[in-house]
């Protein structure tokens, strides 16, 4: 495993997005680990995790010029944060995000930031994927702007998981929308990860056993 990849686990570790246990994914789904970016609680951990999202954009995305669009709420300091981190690196970029209910006052609308215009590209970025629920979600938002088109969308962690079909929850918004979806890291990166201390052992084998079941054929 790349060493940038083991420095984001424990990143993600540390800093308490990444939790072991039973919870309940958004797609409803009863889950052994949880990833939730909304546990990011301070300066230096929110500009460190843009600093990841930015590595992973340049690596893909190289210099090119798109506009971040971070879904409410987790999406938004994401957003944010990468665009920072892209301009420390020469790749100044705009941002926009959503509200939950339109703005009937003031500028009204459903949309913060930036207003992308006819030819402009959109990279989404969230926190994971799970059965594909919130891209969805931000498509719907996405597709009524006239003239743009999404370019790619990054996420934190590729969970490796069935979406509606055995295909990964990835791959379907992949073949759906027609972009790529890249991760930081996977969820075998993440039992890679965990393997190399012996006391990981019982999450280790709940994962493993939760995609026995939900995992993905591709």
């Amino acid at each position: 495993m790349e060493g940038y990849k083991r420095e984001f686990i424990k990143f993600l570790e540390d800093a308490g997005v990444l939790k072991f246990g039973d919870f309940t994914a958004k797609s409803g789904r009863k889950i052994p680990y949880f990833i939730n970016a909304g546990d990011i609680k301070t300066g230096a951990q929110i500009a460190r995790l843009g600093e990841f999202y930015a590595k992973a954009y340049t690596e893909h995305l190289g210099g090119r010029k798109t506009a971040l669009f971070g879904p409410a709420y987790k999406g938004i300091p994401i957003a944010v944060s990468a665009a920072v981190a892209l301009a420390k690196e020469g790749v100044d970029v705009p941002f926009f995000f959503n509200r939950k209910e339109a703005k009937d006052h003031g500028e009204g609308g459903v949309l913060v930031g930036y207003s992308p215009k006819p030819g402009d590209e959109v990279v989404i970025v969230e926190d994971v994927i799970t059965a594909g629920t919130a891209i969805r979600e931000s498509m719907e938002i996405l597709s009524k702007l006239e003239g743009v088109k999404v370019a790619a969308c990054f996420i934190m962690v590729n969970r490796g998981e069935k979406g509606k079909t055995e295909k990964s929850a990835m791959k379907e918004v992949e073949e759906e929308f027609g972009f790529p979806v890249y991760s930081v890291v996977d969820v075998y990166d993440i039992i890679e990860y965990l393997e190399e201390n012996p006391a990981n052992a019982e999450n280790v084998e709940r994962i493993r056993k939760y995609l026995s079941v939900n995992g993905a054929a591709i």
